[in-house]
């Protein structure tokens, strides 16, 4: 992205945006301040499809069927990264935000988080799925860019998403895209 013209053909012409990255990243806070400037439905993945009450995940075949449902509208941002469901997301993308932070970001959020809604629920889940922190989701994202970059980077490729794909590399870089992004709002 190249100033704010490249904000604004990235974003105010874009009807469908995806806002990934690893747990922790800020994604759920940078999808919802996008939402509100652009006009766009916010749609939380874990929120709207994997989680119901209680931290039990939905089937499968219930998850990608409310998944497919959500995409085929025509304007949307949804957070998540969710790997396992790109093949039906990446397709109706027209923007993808990658929120692309050091692992030390990612673990101070998932942490700050963890603690702020301790036995709580956060808005991007569902009721009765209260905040916890846990080993696996730290290992998660301890790993995430040994593990999950590489294959975001061939599903972008695959998706011909690599040139309407931005990457945002701190929490101070992301919070002015969303005020450039508030600035652009009404900009045709």
């Amino acid at each position: 992205m190249n100033g704010t013209s490249g904000l604004k053909s990235t974003l105010v012409e874009a009807d469908r945006i995806l806002v990934i990255g690893c747990p922790g990243s800020g994604k759920s806070t940078l999808a919802k301040r996008l939402s509100q400037a652009l006009g766009l439905d916010y749609i939380s993945m874990d929120r709207d499809f994997y989680w119901l009450p209680g931290w039990r995940k939905r089937q499968r075949d219930e998850i990608d069927s409310l998944i497919a449902k959500a995409v085929a509208k025509e304007r949307w941002i949804m957070d998540g990264t969710g790997l396992s469901s790109f093949h039906l997301r990446l397709p109706r993308a027209e923007t993808v935000i990658w929120l692309r932070l050091p692992r030390s970001a990612c673990l101070y959020g998932a942490i700050s988080r963890g603690l702020r809604y301790f036995r709580r629920n956060r808005p991007e889940l569902p009721a009765g799925c209260p905040e916890h922190l846990s080993l696996d989701l730290l290992a998660y994202i301890w790993n995430f860019e040994r593990d999950a970059a590489p294959l975001i980077e061939t599903a972008l490729r695959d998706y011909r998403l690599l040139n309407s794909t931005v990457i945002i590399r701190s929490r101070k870089a992301a919070r002015r895209f969303a005020v450039l992004a508030h600035g652009l709002k009404g900009v045709a």
